[in-house]
């Protein structure tokens, strides 16, 4: 039997979400310590004191978690902490802020099979519209589909100032091409949806974004998927369960947060568990929970 496998998780905030610690313990780490408050400054002498303290072959049971509420920051703090390995004193990477990557994984994941299952179609080409862009969630979402080549638009709800600069963001960090889009009223947001393939909601709890009379506007609209399960929901008319079901007054079909849950649940565990199996180091981040994503919907 060898070393405990250990799980280091930092984040920029106050507390670490109990959400993520149970997830690690569940999937079977032997011991999770949580760091907050911490700066992307500080993360190369906390992994270096991680690698340094443990054995070369025990790297692949040492693990870092980056955990927050900005995904650019998680994703600068999994390049810092790549950059202060030392030659076989290593450990791996697991980047989630928020449970973004693995709640948009999921997200992208199943409404890419409804896609493919109802319209022979792919999320290459497939015009999505984003409600919650500014969202960690909405932005990783936009990501996603967007480097699987789908004509991502943000959405904003305070007008298109802050979802172009994400837009601009998303170009110059993936090479993805996204638009923002002003959604600050009735009329423009309306505009929108009714140009929409497919619709991602990752606005806030219980905001009700879209309302029945949206979707009857958008005459081209075949999937929408709402990540808001507190009441109302975020699309007017969108089951909590809902996988593929009927929207009442649309001809799009739609993907509940039960569902999206279901998969990110699966995919977030099934990443830790990667970690704990693996015999080499990993460097995990929205890339591998969309991948994963994928295989668990099938």
């Amino acid at each position: 039997m060898g070393n405990p496998h250990i799980l280091h998780m930092i984040t920029p905030l106050k507390h670490m979400s109990p959400f993520d610690v149970n997830m690690a313990l569940d999937a079977g780490f032997d011991a999770v310590i949580p760091y907050t408050q911490v700066t992307l400054e500080e993360v190369r002498g906390l992994v270096q004191d991680a690698i340094f303290s443990r054995s070369p072959s025990d790297a692949s049971r040492t693990g870092l978690f980056i955990a927050g509420k900005n995904a650019s920051l998680a994703l600068d703090m999994a390049e810092a902490a790549q950059e202060a390995m030392v030659g076989p004193f290593q450990l791996s990477i697991f980047a989630d802020p928020a449970g973004s990557f693995t709640t948009a994984a999921a997200m992208v994941a199943i409404v890419e099979a409804e896609l493919k299952s109802r319209h022979g179609r792919s999320l290459k080409g497939a015009k999505i519209a984003i409600f919650g862009a500014t969202g960690v969630v909405g932005t990783s979402s936009g990501v996603i589909a967007a480097l699987e080549g789908a004509d991502v638009t943000l959405v904003g709800y305070d007008g298109p100032t802050r979802v172009g600069r994400l837009a601009d963001e998303i170009k110059i960090r993936f090479g993805a091409p996204a638009r923002g889009a002003d959604g600050s009223s009735a009329e423009k947001k309306r505009a929108v949806v009714a140009e929409a393939d497919v619709v991602f909601c990752a606005a806030a709890a219980g905001v009700q974004v879209l309302s029945a009379a949206d979707l009857a506007a958008a005459p081209n609209l075949l999937v929408a998927a709402d990540v808001n399960a507190v009441p109302p929901a975020g699309i007017e008319g969108l089951a909590i369960d809902a996988r593929g079901a009927p929207i009442p007054g649309s001809k799009a079909v739609g993907v509940g947060p039960l569902a999206i849950g279901d998969v990110k649940y699966k995919t977030e565990s099934g990443l830790f568990k990667r970690m704990i199996a693996s015999d080499e180091v990993l460097n995990l981040d929205f890339r591998d929970a969309f991948a994963l994503a994928r295989e668990i919907v099938g």
